[in-house]
């Protein structure tokens, strides 16, 4: 441990600065606008894996954005870890609610502030410089493969496609994922599971055009008022989803293991304060705990209508749109609540609008193992890097390419995020502390040192 230490404190601002340059580039997978900076982003991610002293390392074409691969194969005897990660960023909009420049990075507090300082370029980065500590310190304990995509954000659409394609080449014994959070450095954690994930987009359509307000209000059906009606009864007065077999195959937590998952540190108040809110809410029945990592959920993620500029314009929009997302526990399928979404919400529509459901991506939930030689390691690392034992804990976010690894490759993964639930993830002014940078940076080798001893 002190060795790793030594090498962190030697390398430590080139570290830093490194991950600032790979933060500045504004890798937006979800607008073709910054394309180009996608492709550059990549190009950087490949040459800083060559530094590090992988082989083989290659830019692979996809129908969209490329994907990064290198490897380090010491010895075939021994295991591999296939490490993933993604260098795409969610779009920063709305940009005016950053303190600082999204694509800037700036330190205030300990904390990076930027765009993917946390999802996932500071994460995925901790393995590369983890690597090359490996690398440079001759204790690199088993081989290692480097899967770095960027189409994550916008749903990892030729992903799938690219490891059907070079299953043999990815072939693995475990996946190694940084893109998740811990409930805080003084409470280490290792996250067990996620939810999947089914992502929906709506239209509400009433006259062939915008109307004066005036002429036609109350006399013709307003789709902004119609599709707010009809979100709204989504849900019920207990926050129960309302769809029609929606909770048909989700499975309730025993007693037993409510009572592990709410042993979990939490601190409600603490929670509502760095919201700003005054009370949680949620469906009836489930603590916070259960209501954010074990329980399916309907979303709004955006809803637009009308005239929204400055000042004002009295019509009656033709039509309005929303951004729905529902988040999965295990034994329900994306592809079946798609449709059931899609099914209940053209039913409910009123007769004086046309409803248009376009499904976009999705994903699958997925719970790991914790009696697996690879969660024993990141177990053991976490104990010896922080002094305590890993507190298991369910991810309430979705990573959907973990299912698609299980079923092609056969290989479970380890999530081994070291963010924060607080870090803003998606919103302005995401962060990420130096300190759990540097800390992930010293803990993933012992997961690999300890991943080789225990697979012996």
């Amino acid at each position: 441990m002190q060795e790793i230490k030594n090498y962190v404190e030697t390398h430590k601002q080139r570290f830093l600065d490194e991950l600032f340059d790979l933060l500045r580039f504004p890798s937006v997978s979800a607008d073709p606008k910054y394309k180009e900076d996608v492709l550059k982003t990549a190009d950087y991610v490949a040459q800083k894996l060559k530094d590090a002293g992988a082989d083989n390392v290659e830019i692979c074409a996809t129908a969209g954005y490329p994907i990064v691969y290198g490897e380090k194969i010491i010895d075939a005897s021994l295991p591999t870890v296939l490490v993933y990660g993604h260098y795409d960023v969610q779009p920063a909009d709305p940009l005016e609610l950053w303190h600082t420049p999204p694509f800037e990075p700036t330190i205030r507090d300990g904390k990076i502030y930027a765009r993917g300082a946390c999802d996932d370029k500071g994460q995925f980065y901790m393995h590369v410089k983890a690597f090359e500590l490996m690398m440079e310190t001759d204790t690199l304990a088993c081989n290692v493969k480097f899967m770095i995509e960027g189409e994550e954000e916008v749903g990892s659409a030729n992903l799938g496609i690219f490891v059907k394609a070079n299953a043999e080449r990815l072939k693995a014994d475990v996946v190694l994922i940084s893109d998740t959070s811990m409930i805080s450095m003084e409470n280490p954690s290792i996250e067990t599971g996620l939810r999947g994930l089914a992502y929906m987009e709506v239209e509400v359509v009433g006259p062939n055009r915008d109307l004066h307000s005036g002429v036609y209000g109350g006399a013709v059906a307003n789709p902004a008022a119609i599709l707010c009606k009809m979100i709204a009864s989504l849900h019920d007065e207990n926050n129960h989803i309302t769809i029609p077999a929606f909770y048909d195959k989700v499975v309730e937590l025993t007693d037993d293991e409510k009572r592990a998952l709410n042993s979990a540190p939490y601190d409600e108040e603490e929670y509502k304060k760095d919201l700003d809110i005054k009370e949680v809410w949620g469906e009836k029945g489930y603590s916070t705990l259960e209501r954010t990592g074990t329980r399916p959920t309907l979303e709004v993620n955006g809803i637009w209508s009308g005239y929204i500029g400055e000042g004002a314009k009295t019509v009656l929009p033709s039509k309005a749109n929303a951004k729905i997302s529902m988040r999965l526990v295990p034994n329900q399928s994306s592809e079946e609540i798609a449709e059931i979404f899609t099914k209940h919400f053209e039913s409910i529509a009123p007769a004086n609008v046309k409803v248009k459901v376009t499904p976009h991506h999705g994903g699958e939930p997925v719970v790991t193992p914790t009696d697996s030689v690879a969660y024993r390691a990141a177990e053991k690392a976490i104990e010896i890097s922080f002094g305590k034992k890993a507190i298991p804990t369910r991810g309430g976010g979705s990573i959907p390419i973990v299912a698609l690894f299980e079923d092609v490759l056969g290989i479970k993964s380890v999530l081994f995020g070291f963010g924060l639930d607080s870090d803003a993830l998606h919103s302005p002014n995401e962060k990420y502390d130096i300190y759990n940078y540097y800390k992930g940076i010293e803990t993933l080798p012992l997961f690999h040192k300890f991943y080789a001893e225990l697979s012996k």
